[in-house]
């Protein structure tokens, strides 16, 4: 089925070497801003925190870390009511491979960090689910829209991480996510820049900052933001068009607590992820966000992880 809503007529990380989990989104969307599992501003790629600085890790260390937590997310890529829900963890490295959330999906890693390295590289294939106005939507109004296919986005990751910059075990990464539709919802591309900061605070204590932004094409915003003339009887919402253009600018954060004090020997941590977007261009100008919600975004989400 190619659309389940009345708009018819209409188209539209990084890593560090250790155990801390990368994001608990987007994604992690995030992905910074809607929630992990449903928005392109929440993929924030927050930096995996080490053990260890980079030149003591090689190749063939291998960690996994799995967690649950709660998420506090909107309802919809530009709404202003708000769900909770459940959010899984799972990431790490084997054999020189990382794998890392995308949203509700994976990116890894086939290049192996070289141990001592100042400067590592980051390239693999990235794929994730997008469930964006697929359900559980507060507003009556946009509901009556009808809901969205579930996009399928498969693509390619690629990146530069600088080692070492100020502190032994810091790390600065530049990347970027480029993903196509595959299963006939939107149809269209992302790109998905994002910069990254990571460093411990102690032992048992690291954080990582994130700049993350989304540029989509005419087919992404035309799904996701345009409403149709058929739309427009159904909801009372003025019709509109949208085209591509960057999409969304977010921050992220995500602080890892250690829970016996020393993240080298693995073992349970809390995890504390926060993330704000603002959505741009058609994404805020669409009625079913200038009318209906609100071009900022917030993410907030708690949880614990253990790592083997």
């Amino acid at each position: 089925m190619r659309l389940k809503h009345s708009n018819l007529g209409t188209r539209i990380r990084s890593k560090s070497a250790g155990i801390l989990p990368a994001v608990m989104i987007a994604a992690f969307t995030i992905a910074a801003g809607p929630a992990i599992a449903q928005s392109s501003s929440q993929q924030s790629q927050i930096a995996q925190p080490g053990v260890g600085s980079p030149s003591d890790r090689g190749a063939d260390d291998s960690r996994l870390t799995v967690g649950l937590g709660l998420a506090l997310s909107p309802s919809y890529d530009g709404s202003d009511d708000y769900n909770i829900s459940a959010l899984p963890v799972f990431l790490g490295k084997v054999k020189g491979i990382d794998f890392q959330p995308r949203g509700p999906g994976l990116a890894l890693d086939f290049i192996p960090d070289r141990r001592g390295a100042k400067i590592d590289f980051i390239l693999g294939p990235v794929g994730r689910a997008r469930f964006n106005r697929n359900d559980r939507i507060k507003d009556d109004v946009v509901a009556s829209l009808g809901e969205l296919d579930t996009a399928v986005e498969l693509g390619i990751v690629a990146g530069i991480k600088f080692n070492s910059l100020f502190r032994r075990i810091d790390s600065l990464t530049a990347q970027v996510d480029v993903r196509w539709d595959v299963a006939g919802a939107h149809d269209g591309r992302v790109i998905s820049p994002n910069l990254t900061y990571f460093t411990p605070l102690d032992q048992g204590t690291a954080i990582s900052v994130s700049l993350n932004a989304d540029h989509v094409d005419d087919s992404y915003n035309d799904y996701n933001f345009s409403i149709s003339p058929a739309g427009t009887v159904a909801s009372g919402l003025p019709t509109f068009s949208a085209t591509g253009g960057w999409n969304n600018v977010g921050i992220s954060a995500l602080t890892l607590i250690d829970l016996d004090g020393n993240a080298r020997n693995g073992g349970f941590s809390v995890i504390l992820l926060g993330s704000y977007s603002r959505l741009l261009g058609d994404a805020k100008r669409s009625p079913v966000t200038s009318i209906r919600g609100d071009a900022n975004q917030w993410f907030g989400a708690l949880g614990l992880g253990y790592t083997f």
